[in-house]
């Protein structure tokens, strides 16, 4: 999604004090950055605007997350995003940390010692031309890396609009050692997941009558 430069955003961020700035010094180290560190760690790879992951972590006070995206002015907007809904719930943003980061380099974050059980990724780029396609999110390459973080029998949980990513990204789950527990074809009419936080491109998107592919993958194969 492109977005217009907002002036605001870096001052705002660096002011912030669950957005982290250098996150290559925090490799290894996420855990001890939140206030219960022995709880578990999910992780949301392009958080965008931060809709999804300031609803999500404000109703599950016993997880701790950490959202990445890579511009400033989307992380902005996600920082205020979530600063709302703590507001709205009269909490402190205390289990959530934002950092802006390129995910192809995400190893140079995170490793095995960070432990995460779970990561979120939502309406990806689907790059739908062949010499692109090795910078999906869900790609074979990107899951690999994922895999040397990924607590064992971790899981992904999966959403997108487009019809090849989605067929794509199966098959790249299940050769990277990922077995699909559910699967859907059209989210609103079978729900997989226990609750599901409508994102902003998912509401759009349905609103166009386009139907939601949605999964959650578990890590089968260990590092």
């Amino acid at each position: 999604m492109r977005i217009r430069y907002k002036k605001w955003a870096r001052p705002e961020l660096e002011a912030s004090k669950f957005y982290i700035d250098e996150p290559e010094k925090i490799k290894g180290k996420w855990k001890k950055q939140f206030e219960k560190e022995e709880q578990p760690l999910h992780l949301e790879l392009g958080c965008g605007k931060g809709q999804f992951m300031a609803k999500l972590a404000v109703e599950n006070p016993n997880i701790n997350y950490i959202a990445i995206d890579l511009v400033d002015a989307m992380l902005g907007l996600a920082k205020r995003n979530i600063e709302q809904a703590y507001q709205e719930a009269n909490l402190e943003p205390k289990n959530i940390i934002i950092t802006r980061f390129d995910i192809e380099r995400i190893l140079l974050i995170l490793d095995q010692q960070d432990e995460v059980e779970r990561i979120y990724i939502n309406f990806c780029n689907p790059w739908p031309r062949g010499k692109h396609r090795k910078k999906r999110l869900t790609h074979s390459i990107q899951l690999e890396k994922y895999k040397q973080f990924l607590k064992s029998h971790g899981e992904i949980y999966f959403k997108t609009d487009d019809d090849e990513l989605f067929e794509a990204s199966l098959g790249y789950l299940q050769e990277s050692g990922f077995k699909i527990l559910t699967k859907t074809y059209d989210l609103q009419q079978e729900p997989i997941f226990e609750k599901n936080i409508e994102t902003e491109h998912e509401k759009m998107f349905s609103e166009q009558g386009i139907k939601i592919k949605a999964c959650i993958a578990k890590l089968e194969r260990g590092r």
